[in-house]
Formats: structure tokens, C-alpha cells, sequence
């Protein structure tokens, strides 16, 4: 198992690939990330794992463009995309979702998921009606079936319950055709039942994407990823197959005095 600041990156030619090196963020005299190289390719999970405030939220941010880092670079297939912001990246297939839900209330799980459709395409105009594009209708039905909802797509989001909306917010991340995803604690708030559904989910979901998992259920980092990364005050303590990660001394050091497992 390697360590230190440049042992999450992934080597080329695996598939699409994601990778961050020396990637830094200040708010204000707080320092968030520290000099972090990290990556993510085609056919894996690469979950990132770590205390409260060590930095993971951020460091999704950085990668997925939403914050732009104060030093570093990212690179998708070798290309630098550093000055891509959030929704050229978006068109370049590098998604994200977010730890708390983000569908659209005032609208139905079909009409969700055919305004995610619509987004990345610059010829659908403001008034355009999605409802009666065959086309679309069809692929907003494929995606639902593809996160394993089962629910009638006419329901109003507000009717939803927790696991349903989360697998809309997967549905509506897939809608924009990415290569990688940068998932912000999709099991947050899951039902046992639901998060074995998920975790069914995203084992699928590994054979046609890159997926980076920020997760704290270690149940759920364990069994389903590739690679861990651990994460601690900004900065990469240790980088591994998760059975080197759980025999880690410095992991469960770092784990028993936080108290997060």
C-alpha cells in the first residue's frame, strides 16, 4: 500500500480517467486540501473516506469544478481541464451529486429526469415542451429502470420517499451521459434495505463508469470498492485495497480517536 500526497492518482490508459494533482484550497487562512493528487478511472469505485472536516466535500468540489483550486491541476484523459468550470465539465462527463437531495419539487419524477435530459443540450429552447419527445420520454424511461425505480415516473417528487429520491438523483446525474462520478454520501439517510439497493446499484453502475464515493458507512466502502483513500486534515494518509486500508494502523489510529466508525 503506498502513502502520502501522490498516492491516490491512477495511471493512463484505463478507460476515462480523472485525476487531480497537488490540489489546494485556502478559505481564508483555513486550509482545506493540501497538495492532493488523487484520480479515478473506467471500472472502478474509488472511495474516499475520512473524518468529519478532513477535506472530501471539498476535494469533490475541486475535481467536479464547483470550486476552483488554489493550486493543482485536473486532468480527464490526459487533457488539462483546470479552467473547465462546473457545467463545461459536465459536457466533458465528469458529474457530481450532492449530499442532500436536489430534484425539482414542483415537478414529477419523469419531468426530473427530462429536465436533466434537457440541460446539456444548447438547442433546446427555454419553452421547449419535453413531454412530447418520444425520444427523450423513452431514454427518461431506460434511466429509471437502469437505478432500479419502480415507482410510477408521474409521481411528484414531494410523494417520494428517501430511497426513491436518491435513486431519481442517480437517474438525473446518468441523464447527462458521464464517464465519471464523483458521488457525495449517496447512502446518507438510506434505510438498511434501500442502502443494499444502492450499493447494488453502483456495483452496476462500476462496468460503464469511473466512480469516486465519498461514504462513511465502512460496510458500504468494504464491499463494494476498488481502492480507499483516506483523508485527514486536508491531507492523503494512506491509499490502498480496502483490506490494506482496514489493517492500517494509522487508519484505525486515526478512526478510534475520531470516533467515525
Amino acid at each position: 500500500m503506498s502513502s502520502g500526497t501522490s498516492n491516490g492518482a491512477v495511471e493512463a490508459g484505463m478507460g476515462p480517467t480523472l485525476t487531480g494533482r497537488g490540489l489546494d484550497k485556502h478559505f481564508g487562512s483555513l486550509h482545506v486540501t493540501r497538495s492532493i493528487d488523487i484520480g479515478v478511472s473506467s471500472g472502478e469505485i474509488h472511495a474516499l473516506i475520512g473524518p468529519n472536516g478532513a477535506g472530501k466535500t471539498t476535494l469533490l468540489a475541486q475535481l467536479s469544478g464547483e470550486l476552483a483550486s488554489d493550486g493543482g491541476t485536473v486532468h480527464l484523459n490526459g487533457d488539462d481541464i483546470t479552467d473547465v468550470d462546473l457545467p463545461g465539465r459536465v459536457q466533458l462527463g465528469v458529474c457530481r451529486s450532492f449530499q442532500t437531495s436536489s430534484p425539482f419539487p414542483d415537478f414529477t419524477v419523469r419531468e426530473n429526469v427530462l429536465l436533466a435530459l434537457m440541460a446539456p443540450d444548447p438547442g433546446i429552447g427555454l419553452f421547449t415542451r419535453a413531454g412530447v419527445d418520444r425520444r427523450r420520454n423513452e431514454f427518461a424511461a431506460q434511466l429509471l429502470e437502469q437505478v432500479g425505480f419502480r415507482a410510477d415516473p408521474s409521481t411528484p417528487v414531494t410523494e417520494l420517499d428517501h430511497g426513491a429520491t436518491r435513486q431519481l438523483e442517480v437517474a438525473m446525474v446518468l441523464a447527462s451521459t458521464p464517464s465519471i462520478l464523483l458521488l457525495d454520501e449517496p447512502m446518507a439517510g438510506l434505510a438498511p434495505g434501500e442502502v443494499e439497493g444502492m450499493s447494488a446499484l453502483f456495483s452496476r453502475l462500476r462496468d460503464d463508469y469511473g466512480i469516486l464515493l465519498v461514504e462513511h458507512d465502512m460496510d458500504v466502502v468494504f464491499s463494494l470498492a476498488d481502492r480507499v483513500t483516506v483523508l485527514s486534515d486536508g491531507e492523503i494518509v494512506a491509499t490502498g485495497a480496502p483490506a490494506e486500508i482496514r489493517a492500517d494502523q494509522r487508519v484505525q489510529a486515526l478512526y478510534l480517536r475520531e470516533s467515525d466508525v
